[in-house]
């Protein structure tokens, strides 16, 4: 098997560099991950996930869509296009990986393309990392996810200790690694570090069909009172895929921009005329969690949480998804 020592995985980035944007788990503050793109003085973050998921390298938090020009009754409207650079997403995780595979179903799907996310993820590649280490709010496996294997990658990497194995997953992922093979060395008898056993484990098996007939349930009264409608857990969320589209006007010239939004605030749902079908707490915090377990599982055919572990950790009032499908499993109905 081939793969790249520890000590030389600064040559292959900066070869993959030449062909590609590459990005990789960094670490940018005192407390913040995310993927950025490799370049000097990039402090790479490897002990495990990182804070912010990739998922705006593909679905940014702000992007211009079209600009237009009104001339009268007339309107002249200018498409921007999608950036198409190659990317390599180098050191993601399955808890990742599964997630795009969510935002996948959302905007390339059910008789629908939307052409800024489909040109970003056709010139992307996933580089996966398999988990030796992991937080203690991880939860994958609990949502049928393997840690060491991400079936979606186009490279499965994984630690062997002094070196990291590569092995193609895709046609693309074989070509890429045959294009760079120089860079690679050949590894004997490689042993995959184990990883420890996850410590939270949740069972989601009936919990999809059981929300079928809670949606006047008293247990959404209970579990919304503690809810500050902070949005942490939406921003965090690799799978949440609400956004706004705003106009930015400069007297006859304007620019149609998307941005992330949110349900949990209450001016997603507001209509108008002023009506709002969401008023209270209440209604956003079950609408969350419905579409993360029931109303995506309809649609697109699978649950929307990855177990990836971030709304646990960083809810402040501790009102997240593991706690919420224990509930769900405990509730009488």
């Amino acid at each position: 098997m081939k793969g790249i020592t520890k000590e030389k995985l600064n040559q292959l980035l900066q070869a993959l560099s030449g062909d590609y944007q590459v990005f990789v788990p960094a670490k940018t503050s005192d407390t913040v991950t995310k993927f950025q793109p490799y370049g000097e003085g990039v402090q790479m973050f490897w002990q495990e996930n990182t804070l912010l998921s990739p998922k705006d390298i593909f679905f940014p938090q702000t992007e211009k869509m079209y600009k237009f020009k009104t001339k009268g009754m007339s309107v002249d409207i200018a498409t921007i296009t999608p950036p198409d650079a190659p990317k390599i997403l180098f050191g993601i995780r399955s808890c990742d990986v599964q997630s795009i595979d969510c935002m996948d179903k959302v905007f390339l799907t059910r008789g629908y393309e939307d052409e800024f996310y489909k040109t970003r993820r056709e010139n992307t590649l996933l580089f996966a990392l398999a988990c030796s280490t992991h937080a203690d709010t991880c939860f994958c496996t609990s949502m049928g996810i393997d840690p060491q294997q991400a079936s979606l990658a186009d490279v499965q990497m994984s630690d062997v200790g002094d070196a990291f194995a590569l092995e193609a997953k895709t046609p693309a992922g074989e070509e890429v690694l045959k294009k760079f093979d120089a860079n690679l060395v050949e590894l004997s008898n490689p042993k995959i570090v184990p990883l420890d056993e996850i410590l939270i484990h949740v069972d989601m098996e009936g919990v999809s069909e059981k929300l079928e007939g809670m949606f006047e349930h008293p247990l959404w009264d209970e579990v919304s009172s503690k809810c500050i409608g902070c949005s942490t857990c939406t921003y965090l969320c690799p799978t949440c895929y609400c956004f706004d589209i705003d106009s930015k006007l400069h007297g006859e010239d304007g620019t149609k921009i998307r941005c992330w939004d949110c349900c949990m605030f209450s001016e997603y749902s507001r209509m108008a005329g002023g009506h709002n079908p969401r008023p209270s707490k209440k209604e956003r915090v079950r609408n969350r969690f419905m579409d993360k377990l029931l109303y995506n599982k309809k649609r697109h055919g699978q649950v929307f949480c990855v177990g990836c572990g971030r709304c646990v950790a960083k809810c402040p009032v501790n009102l997240e998804i593991a706690t919420i499908i224990q509930k769900v499993k405990e509730a009488a109905i």
